[in-house]
């Protein structure tokens, strides 16, 4: 059994990480010493962690709480694993929609890179800024 300043140490989070986990349903059957003071066992810890790679992967809080929902009304791992697979299904596909976006994004600012190298290296901008100069002039009147 550990106290939450050694459960933190071993898992990297904060003390109010852990206590949140806990608040919020996460974190079940946590003990308490006769001093009324949190002790972690293994289950724990090895909870934490799984909370932890689950929020790496991008879960949220609310997802990893279905997770337990699940597991809590079915009973089983089979059908927690299995609503684990769906959610990393659908965030697989979101990532791979975002790559996308992040492609095109990059080859934009590729191509406009390109355009402004040009415009620096042929002096253009110092025309263009001339041009706006005139333009704001000639509005003025």
């Amino acid at each position: 059994m550990w106290a939450i300043k050694q459960i933190c140490e071993r898992t990297g989070l904060s003390p109010r990480t852990v206590r949140y986990y806990e608040e919020i349903g996460l974190l079940s059957d946590v003990r308490r010493s006769e001093g009324g003071r949190r002790v972690y066992g293994p289950d724990a810890l090895e909870r934490l962690g799984f909370i932890t790679r689950l929020k790496a992967l991008g879960l949220s809080l609310a997802e990893i709480g279905d997770l337990n929902a699940v597991y809590a009304i079915g009973g089983s791992t089979q059908a927690m694993l299995e609503r684990l697979q769906d959610l990393l299904g659908a965030h697989l596909d979101d990532v791979d929609r975002r790559m996308l976006e992040l492609g095109a994004l990059r080859e934009e600012l590729v191509a406009y890179r390109g355009h402004v190298e040009e415009r620096v290296r042929t002096g253009a901008g110092d025309l263009q800024e001339a041009e706006i100069d005139r333009d704001r002039k000639g509005a003025a009147r």
